[in-house]
């Protein structure tokens, strides 16, 4: 990439500072979902991704097929968030079992370094096909895969094969660990120039939320940023969810995405927020327009 930047790859002049605002777990559950929608549609959030095993993956789905100008991509799920949430394997149980706890579960996040001890990687890539599959298999068509709660997939044989099959089908894959930009970036793929948000590692008061935000949009670099969110609504569904209160930041995203001054930020400050399509276009062997 001869020093460039990844913003200016996608066609955007040296000094543009170009953000990603990329809304994480749609399908997790209806309340979430909804709330992705909303952010996109009358907030600042350009993209989402999408966890295909979780329940409130069909009712997504049909909200995208409602909506085909939404850009979103898939949120590769390997591992759940807590016990009391069920989710498994699109692929039959039988067919990924290193993938699974003993009750032929997916793994908690906070067990992952047991499931990569044990996960054989023909299953890993069996299941991240189903996943992929399931979705070509409504008609829709990807923007992008990430992963959920693992950076970069978890582990360096999960990022090369998830690369592999984003080129498979013509995607781009979301990096931003300094090892995988540094692979992507040598092999001219655009990725984050600057380290990555999540909003789930923000640390910051969910009363603070908002003026952290800004904050941050005040002093976004040139170059290409993102930032990972997670809108979700405060109600029961998800309390009962997320009763640790992951609610809470999943509420404060949705509010400051939706907000006003949100918008009145970016103006401000001249950035351009885009989604993952000018990205595929090159992972994929296009060129930028």
């Amino acid at each position: 990439m001869d020093g460039a930047t990844s913003s200016q790859l996608l066609g955007f002049p040296p000094d543009a500072r170009v953000l990603i605002v990329n809304c994480d777990d749609l399908g997790m559950h209806e309340s979430v979902n909804v709330a992705v929608i909303d952010a996109i549609e009358e907030g600042i959030a350009a993209s989402c991704s999408l966890m295909v095993p979780c329940p409130g993956a069909s009712q997504a789905l049909r909200m995208l097929r409602a909506r085909p100008d939404i850009p979103f991509g898939i949120h590769l799920t390997l591992v759940r968030d807590a016990d009391h949430l069920r989710w498994g394997p699109l692929s039959a149980r039988g067919t990924v079992a290193s993938l699974l706890d003993e009750r032929g579960e997916l793994f908690t996040a906070d067990r992952r370094e047991e499931l990569f001890a044990r996960a054989r990687p023909e299953e890993v890539e069996r299941e991240f096909r189903a996943q992929i599959e399931a979705v070509a298999d409504t008609g829709l068509t990807p923007t992008h895969l990430d992963w959920h709660c693992l950076a970069d997939g978890g582990h360096e044989d999960v990022f090369e094969l998830t690369v592999a099959l984003a080129g498979e089908y013509g995607l781009a894959v979301r990096v931003w660990l300094d090892d995988g930009r540094r692979t992507a970036r040598g092999r001219g793929l655009p990725v984050t120039d600057h380290d990555f948000l999540d909003s789930f590692a923000l640390d910051v008061d969910v009363d603070g939320k908002a003026a952290r935000y800004a904050e941050l949009l005040r002093a976004l670099p040139p170059g290409l940023s993102e930032w990972a969110v997670h809108p979700g609504l405060d109600d029961g569904r998800s309390r009962a969810a997320e009763p640790g209160g992951g609610w809470r930041v999943r509420h404060g995203d949705h509010a400051f995405l939706t907000s006003a001054r949100a918008r009145e930020l970016l103006a401000e400050e001249g950035i351009v927020v885009i989604d993952y399509r000018p990205l595929q276009r090159i992972w994929s062997g296009e060129r930028p327009i």
